[in-house]
């Protein structure tokens, strides 16, 4: 298979791509690095990305910015982010992508542990991950003809626990070859509108 994944030089990313690549095509992406550049918050950024690379037959994400933030300094901008990038900037991976992906291509999105096990300042991570997963489970009900889509939703990333170890205490760390099997799960399996959930 001939995959795209974006978000390849993040922790999560490094992990898809040892995974899926030992037996597939990655082509790797990223705002600043990887074989193609791509800005997910810019949908002329997503398409110019598309007709470069062109027909794939999965598009795998594991790129999103969100806010942290105490929810009493919280206002729209800082929502807006999440919004902008790690909601919108996957929907319109799909969004355009359904008219350059091969005939039965899939489509995995990233979201996390937040949506139903929520932490001190991962408001808007929360909210956004909840938004994707719903995306994704409606989306699959309306697919093209043959196209999939699934959600992969890790716990707390083992390999970043440095920097957020203060905010997960009693979370039990993912390796990141670990999460990487919803990846496999999705790419290559044959289910749609599921959320595979890594713990």
């Amino acid at each position: 298979m001939k995959i795209l994944l974006i978000g390849a030089s993040g922790t999560i990313g490094k992990g898809v791509a040892a995974e899926l690549g030992a037996r597939h095509d990655i082509i790797t992406a990223g705002r600043s690095s990887g074989d193609v550049q791509i800005d997910i918050r810019d949908p002329a950024s997503i398409r110019a990305a598309y007709e470069k690379v062109g027909a794939v037959d999965a598009v795998v994400s594991t790129a999103g910015k969100v806010h942290f933030g105490d929810f009493a300094e919280m206002d729209e901008e800082k929502y807006r982010i999440g919004i902008n990038d790690k909601l919108m900037g996957q929907v319109n991976l799909v969004l355009i992508g359904r008219d350059y992906v091969a005939d039965r291509a899939s489509f995995t999105l990233t979201t996390g542990i937040l949506t139903k096990d929520p932490i001190r300042y991962g408001s808007s991570a929360s909210m956004v991950n909840g938004a994707v997963e719903a995306f994704v489970r409606a989306a699959a009900t309306e697919m093209p003809a043959g196209l999939r889509i699934n959600a992969v939703s890790p716990g707390v990333i083992a390999e970043a626990m440095e920097g957020y170890a203060p905010f997960f205490r009693g979370h039990d760390p993912v390796p990141a070859a670990k999460a990487a099997l919803g990846y496999a799960k999705s790419v290559e399996g044959l289910q749609t509108g599921q959320v595979f959930e890594i713990f």
